[in-house]
C-alpha cells in the first residue's frame, strides 16, 4: 500500500470532517497519535462547555446550579450513552465513579442476587483491575474464583466458558473487547450460556464503548461498566458508567452507600432508603466537570453514528494489519490481534521480542502508542480523529526505526 492509497481513503472518508472538531495537537514533534484506545483526544466543544460551566453556571449561578441540572447529569448522560453506543433503554445507565468502583459495585450486587452459589468466573487475561476486584469480592464473601484461560492473542470463547460454568457459579465477568489482543467477545452467546447456568453476567466495556456497537439490552446482559476517556473522548480521569438491567434495579444493593443514592437527598434521614431508580447506584457528589466532558463526547459520537464509527475503525485497523503484513512481518513482528473483522475491536497489537525497547523509540520519533507486556506494541487509531494518512505515516516510521 502506497501513501497515495491512504490519501485516497481520506478523500472518501465520510467522517473526515470530524478530525477538525478536536483540539489541534500543539506539538510539532507528534507525527501520529495512535493511542486513542488509552486516551482519546479532546473535542473543541468540550472546551466551550467547560468554559460555560465555570463562567456562567458555577461562576454566576453558584450553588443554585445544583437545582438547575447538575444533580440529574449522571442519569441524563447515562441515558444518552445508552442511546448512542450501548444499546440500552433509558433508566439503565448512569455515570458515576471510576471503572474500578463501578465494577466493585455491580459485582458485589450481582453476588448478593445469587445467594448460596459459591463461585465467580472470570478471564485470567482480563484487565488487572477486573481480576483484582473479583479476587477482593471473592475473599470478602468466601467465594472461589474459577479462571478461564484463553490464548494471549484471542479471548474467551463459548466452549471455554462452558467448561467452567456450573450450578455453583454466581457471577461471570468478562471484557467485551480484550484490552491486549482486541478480541471481540460474542456478548449474546456468552450471556446466554451464563444464564443457562443460572448465573448473572457483568461486562467490562472499557475497550468497546464508543468504537464497537454494544447491544446490552438485546444481548440480555445483566450488568456492565465502562470508562469514558478512551473512544468517548471525555478526558483523563473522566467518570465511568455502569449499566443495571431494568429487571435488576429494585434488587440492586451495593456496599458503598452514600447520600446521593437515597430517595430524598435533602431529607437527611437517619435510615438509608435507596432511590427508586438507578440513582441508587450513586455514592457521593456527582463530578460535574467530568460529566460535562462525558456529555460532549457522547454528543460527538451521536452525531457521527456508532455504525459509521465502527466501519471507519475497521477500515483503519484493516489497513494497519495490511501494512504490518507487508512492512513489519519481515522485521520480526507478529499479529497478536484477530485478523477477522468480526472478531476484532478498535485496536491492534503487534508482538515483537524487543517491544519494550522499541516502544519509547517510536514515541520519541512522534508516533504515540503504548507497550503491553510481555512483548506487545498496541496501536489504537480512533475513527473520529485519526486519518488514514496519519496511520500510514506512523507505520512507516515504525518500519524505518525497527
Amino acid at each position: 500500500m502506497q501513501l497515495a492509497d491512504a490519501q485516497d481513503l481520506d478523500r472518501a472518508d465520510k467522517l473526515a470532517a470530524f478530525r477538525d472538531r478536536f483540539v489541534p495537537i500543539d506539538d510539532p514533534g507528534v507525527v501520529a497519535y495512535l493511542d486513542g484506545n488509552s486516551l482519546g483526544r479532546p473535542p473543541l466543544s468540550t472546551m466551550d462547555r467547560l468554559n460555560d460551566l465555570v463562567a456562567r453556571q458555577w461562576g454566576s449561578r453558584m450553588i443554585r446550579a445544583w437545582g438547575e441540572g447538575w444533580l440529574e447529569l449522571g442519569e441524563q448522560v447515562g441515558d444518552r450513552l445508552g442511546e448512542v453506543c450501548l444499546g440500552a433503554a433509558p433508566g439503565q445507565v448512569i455515570v458515576a465513579d471510576s471503572t474500578t468502583v463501578c465494577l466493585h459495585k455491580v459485582i458485589r450486587a450481582a453476588v448478593a442476587m445469587r445467594p448460596g452459589r459459591t463461585e465467580i468466573v472470570t478471564d485470567a487475561l482480563n484487565f488487572p483491575t477486573d481480576r483484582y476486584v473479583v479476587e477482593a469480592v471473592a475473599a470478602d464473601h468466601g467465594l472461589t474464583v474459577r479462571w478461564v484461560r484463553p490464548d494471549l492473542r484471542a479471548g474467551v470463547s463459548a466452549a471455554q466458558l462452558a467448561e467452567v460454568l456450573s450450578d455453583s457459579t454466581a457471577v461471570v465477568t468478562l471484557s467485551h473487547v480484550a484490552y491486549r489482543s482486541a478480541y471481540l467477545a460474542d456478548m449474546a452467546a456468552l450471556t446466554e450460556l451464563t444464564h443457562a447456568a443460572g448465573a448473572l453476567i457483568v461486562w467490562d466495556l472499557c475497550h468497546s464503548a464508543g468504537t464497537v456497537p454494544v447491544r446490552l439490552d438485546a444481548a440480555g446482559a445483566d450488568f456492565a461498566v465502562g470508562c469514558t476517556y478512551k473512544f468517548l473522548n471525555a478526558g483523563p480521569g473522566a467518570p465511568a458508567f455502569l449499566y443495571v438491567r431494568a429487571e435488576h434495579r429494585d434488587g440492586f444493593a451495593h456496599p458503598l452507600r452514600g447520600w446521593m443514592g437515597v430517595e430524598d437527598i435533602f431529607a437527611m434521614d437517619e435510615a438509608y432508603r435507596p432511590a427508586a431508580g438507578l440513582r441508587r447506584a450513586l455514592s457521593g457528589t456527582p463530578p460535574v466537570a467530568g460529566l460535562v466532558c462525558v456529555a460532549e463526547g457522547a454528543e460527538l459520537l451521536g452525531e457521527a453514528g456508532i455504525e459509521q464509527v465502527r466501519a471507519k475503525s475497521l477500515a483503519l485497523t484493516r489497513m494497519l494489519i495490511t501494512l504490518a503484513d507487508e512492512w513489519l512481518a519481515p522485521l520480526g513482528y507478529t499479529l497478536a490481534s484477530p485478523r477477522a473483522d468480526a472478531e476484532r475491536g478498535g485496536h491492534v497489537t503487534l508482538d515483537h521480542p524487543r517491544a519494550a525497547e522499541l516502544t519509547p523509540r517510536f514515541i520519541d520519533a512522534g508516533v504515540i502508542l503504548d507497550f503491553r507486556a510481555p512483548h506487545g506494541i498496541r496501536l489504537g487509531p480512533a475513527a473520529l480523529s485519526t486519518s488514514f494518512t496519519e496511520l500510514w505515516t506512523g507505520l512507516d516510521i515504525i518500519r524505518r526505526l525497527s
